[in-house]
C-alpha cells in the first residue's frame, strides 16, 4: 500500500490518527480551492486535534504507564531473585499500586504525561507534515524514515515532561518503592527543583535514551501496523473497516513493537529516574551504552525486557483510542464550519 494513502484509517475517507507516541502517515489530502484540505480541516487544526486525541487516550492508558515504570525500576542493577518484588505482573502490579497509593495512584504523573503527549504529538505532526510536503514519503522506506525522524524530534522536545512524568510515577510508599525516589510535591515543583539544581540542561537529562526509543518504536509500528490490520481482515477475523479489526491489528503489531522497543524503554526509564550528583552527572549510569552494559551484566538480558507486558497491553488500546478520538474531533470541527459556496 502506498505511503500516506490512508492505509491505517479505520473507515474510508478518515485520515489515520496519532497513535500512541509514534507517527503514522496521515492520509494524503486532496486540495480544493484556497488551499484547504478536502476534508474541510486545515493542516494546523489537524495537528492540534492529533495532539488532543493522544492526550485523551493518555487519560485512559496512564495506569499502565505507571505500572510499566514501576516494573522497569524494580530490582535495578540487582541479580534476578535477590530482591523483593512488590510488583509481579501487570494485574498484580495494578493492585499493588492501588493498595499503596489508592485509586488516584493509578493516575500518578498524569499532568506530565498529558504535557508530554501534547508536545510530542504537536511537534511530530508538524515535522512529518513538512516531510510529506517535501516528497520524502514517496520514496521507498520514506514513510518509516520520516516517521522515525519526526518521532525523534518530538521526543527531544517533550523530554523534560517525560523526565518529570517518570519521577512522579516512581514515587510511592517506602515499603513498595522501587528505584530512586525524587520526592517531588507536584509537576510545577518538579520542574522548579530540577531547574534550580541543574539548570536547563538538567531538564533534558535522559534524552539520549528517549530519542532512540521513539525512533525505533515509530519505525517498527509504521512497518507492521497496516500489514497486521490487513492480515486480520484477510483472515476474516473481523469485518473490513471495523474498530475490532483495528484493535486486533494493533495488538498483532504490538508484539513486534514491544519486542523492539522495550529495551529502549527500560533504558530511557532508568536514565530519567537515576539519582544525580550536584553537577548533574548520573550516579548509576554514565549514558546510554553504559546503561545497556550494566543492565545486561547485572540483571541479565531479560532485565532489558522488564515491563514488556505493560508495554504490550498499552499499545493496542492506545492505538484504537487515538484513532477514535481523532475521528470524533474531526467530525466536531467539520460540523462547526460553515458550508462552502
Amino acid at each position: 500500500m502506498a505511503a500516506g494513502a490512508g492505509a491505517l484509517a479505520p473507515f474510508p475517507g478518515v485520515p489515520s490518527a496519532s497513535l500512541h507516541e509514534f507517527p503514522y502517515p496521515p492520509q494524503t489530502r486532496a486540495r480544493v480551492s484556497g488551499g484547504s484540505p478536502a476534508g474541510g480541516v486545515p493542516p494546523a487544526t489537524d495537528l492540534v486535534l492529533g495532539a488532543t486525541a493522544g492526550c485523551l487516550a493518555c487519560v485512559l492508558t496512564n495506569p499502565l504507564e505507571v505500572v510499566k515504570t514501576r516494573l522497569q525500576l524494580q530490582g535495578e542493577l540487582q541479580p534476578p531473585g535477590t530482591y523483593p518484588r512488590p510488583y509481579r505482573g501487570v494485574l498484580r502490579a495494578l493492585g499493588a499500586v492501588c493498595r499503596a497509593d489508592g485509586l488516584r495512584g493509578l493516575q500518578k504523573g498524569l499532568a506530565a504525561s498529558l504535557l508530554y503527549q501534547g508536545l510530542m504529538n504537536g511537534v511530530r505532526f508538524y515535522c512529518y507534515s513538512h516531510a510529506e510536503d517535501a516528497g520524502w514519503t514517496r520514496y521507498p522506506g520514506g514513510t518509516v524514515a520520516a516517521g522515525a525522524i519526526a518521532g525523534a524530534v518530538g521526543a527531544f522536545v517533550g523530554s523534560p515532561a517525560y523526565l518529570v512524568k517518570t519521577h512522579l510515577q516512581a514515587q510511592t510508599l517506602s515499603s513498595v518503592a522501587v528505584g530512586h525516589q525524587h520526592n517531588h510535591e507536584s509537576i510545577s515543583g518538579a520542574f522548579e527543583s530540577i531547574y534550580r539544581q541543574h539548570g536547563v540542561s538538567g531538564l533534558w537529562r535522559g534524552v539520549t535514551g528517549a530519542v532512540p526509543r521513539v525512533a525505533v518504536g515509530s519505525a517498527a509500528q509504521l512497518a507492521t501496523f497496516a500489514s497486521a490490520k490487513d492480515w486480520v481482515c484477510e483472515h476474516q477475523w473481523f469485518g473490513e473497516g471495523s474498530w475490532a479489526a483495528v484493535l486486533a491489528g494493533g495488538m498483532v503489531s504490538g508484539v513486534a513493537v514491544a519486542v523492539t522497543m522495550t529495551p529502549f524503554d527500560v533504558i530511557s526509564t532508568r536514565l530519567y529516574n537515576q539519582p544525580v550528583d550536584a553537577d548533574g552527572t548520573g550516579k548509576l549510569y554514565r549514558g546510554f551504552l553504559d546503561c545497556i552494559l550494566q543492565i545486561s551484566s547485572k540483571e541479565g538480558l531479560l532485565g532489558l525486557y522488564k515491563g514488556i507486558g505493560a508495554v504490550y497491553l498499552r499499545l493496542g488500546p492506545h492505538t484504537v483510542l487515538s484513532l477514535f478520538f481523532w475521528d470524533e474531533l474531526r467530525k466536531m470541527v467539520q460540523h462547526q464550519q460553515p458550508p462552502g459556496p
